[in-house]
């Protein structure tokens, strides 16, 4: 490799490394924050939700905000969560803040809705911090 290749990927990797510092940034951070997804096997809904939203979701302002933890609707909840109700859809999408649920989202009706729900979700959470 020439030092002219060797140089312009250095600089290339100095560039991603500041763009993400810099999304990392302005994102508020929220580790306290989780969405978690209850499922089962043979959900058809979750899969759809797999490949329109899942495959990105991490990518996402949401998704860096309150990241995603899935469950199985017949198994346990991940240690410290505590659910208002008990899940009887799949999937469900329960925002927890500290491990307390905050609302949730019972079904999937696809990509256009999902974000602005979600984003309602996490406007009350952050309204519980003011």
């Amino acid at each position: 490799m020439s030092k002219s290749n060797e140089g312009s990927i250095a600089l290339m990797r100095h560039a991603i490394l500041g763009l993400i510092v810099l999304l990392v940034s302005v994102i508020p951070a929220r580790a306290d924050m989780m969405l978690l997804m209850l499922d089962q096997a043979g959900c058809e809904w979750c899969e759809i939700w797999d490949e329109e939203i899942g495959v990105a979701y991490h990518l996402t302002e949401e998704g860096i905000e309150a990241p995603l933890q899935r469950a199985d609707i017949y198994g346990d909840l991940p240690s410290g969560v505590k659910l208002e109700r008990r899940v009887n859809f799949t999937p469900t999408f329960v925002l927890l803040k500290a491990g307390r649920e905050i609302g949730r989202l019972e079904g999937y009706a696809g990509e256009d809705f999902f974000y602005p729900m979600l984003n309602r979700l996490l406007a009350k959470a952050r309204a519980d911090d003011q």
